[in-house]
């Protein structure tokens, strides 16, 4: 009789990539994934990050390269659950001034949770990149630490001041603006105008289509089953196949803010929203590590087949 294969502890947000996994619709050859929900996502970050708490779990994609400076002995799948248009995110109050990036040298700008955010990485790259934004002239407020307790910001890096909000903050003028931050107010308005078709432009034009969040693995569960990882990166793969079919064909019938943003791409593109595998993602990786290195977060730039488990580099799905 055949043996049943591993058990997984695994943590991901059910989200369209992943549903058929978690309804069953896909199931895994060999092994099988024991879900476990946790109501605040970043909370299972944190504690895969400081724990390993779960065999597998979906990962903010600097937190992972963050985590693989510090030797945190977990290794990702370049299974990309997650991406955003991040162009939005750049808030800031009406009327306050501020007209454009340029005007944030010389100010304080805060940012949701830590510096390592991936939202907030990717949102500085475009300030500096598309903008000119000199990012050592802004003081970045924090509002929350960092998910790898050993990192440590650079001297421009400061956390609020308890009890004030970012929202707060930015209301009072205190701060200049905030990225990422949850505020859903008329009120408060994106810095840079039409912020999505600007985003998508960017796609296009540029191939600027940011990665949020992957699939890691703990190490000691790969040393024991060599052949793990090519079989989760396929019952991910499949699962998110059945996704992009549903959503080329219009067959998603409550769609989520995240629904609607893949549809945008999958029409600006002509492409599949969601590519996995390293090849198909090299370039915006590797923009992304060289942008981290700039940003003061990780000390050197790191080799792409060094991040992600042996036997996956030529995947893709």
């Amino acid at each position: 009789m055949q043996e049943p294969g591993p058990v997984l502890r695994t943590v991901t947000r059910t989200q369209g990539a992943n549903e058929a996994l978690k309804t069953g619709e896909v199931t895994p050859h060999g092994f099988r994934f024991e879900f476990e929900e946790v109501p605040v996502l970043v909370s299972g970050f944190r504690r895969m990050v400081r724990e390993l708490a779960y065999d597998v779990s979906e990962m903010a994609l600097m937190s992972y390269l963050v985590a693989k400076e510090h030797d945190v002995e977990f290794t990702a799948l370049p299974i990309f659950l997650t991406r955003g248009l991040h162009h939005g995110v750049i808030q800031v109050a009406a009327g306050s001034g501020i007209r454009s990036p340029k005007d944030l040298e010389g100010r304080r700008v805060g940012v949701d949770r830590g510096y390592t955010v991936t939202t907030g990485v990717w949102a500085r790259a475009i300030l500096h990149d598309e903008y000119g934004v000199d990012l050592d002239k802004v003081t970045w407020v924090l509002s929350g630490d960092e998910h790898v307790a050993q990192y440590r910001p650079p001297a421009n890096v400061v956390p609020v001041k308890p009890p004030r909000s970012l929202e707060d903050l930015l209301r009072s003028g205190k701060l200049a603006a905030v990225l990422g931050a949850p505020i859903d107010a008329p009120d408060v308005v994106p810095l840079i105008p039409d912020a999505t078709q600007t985003a998508l432009a960017a796609v296009r034009e540029r191939g600027l289509y940011p990665i949020n969040h992957l699939v890691v693995v703990r190490d000691d569960v790969l040393r024991r089953h060599p052949d793990l990882a090519g079989g989760i990166f396929d019952a991910f793969a499949r699962a998110k196949q059945l996704y992009v079919e549903r959503l080329d064909n219009g067959g998603i019938a409550a769609p989520t803010a995240h629904d609607r943003m893949y549809r945008q791409v999958l029409e600006t593109t002509g492409a599949d929203p969601l590519p996995y595998g390293l090849d198909a993602n090299r370039d915006v990786l590797e923009q992304l590590v060289r942008t981290a290195v700039d940003q003061k977060i990780l000390t050197k730039p790191v080799k792409l087949e060094n991040l992600f488990a042996a036997g996956t580099h030529r995947l893709e799905a």
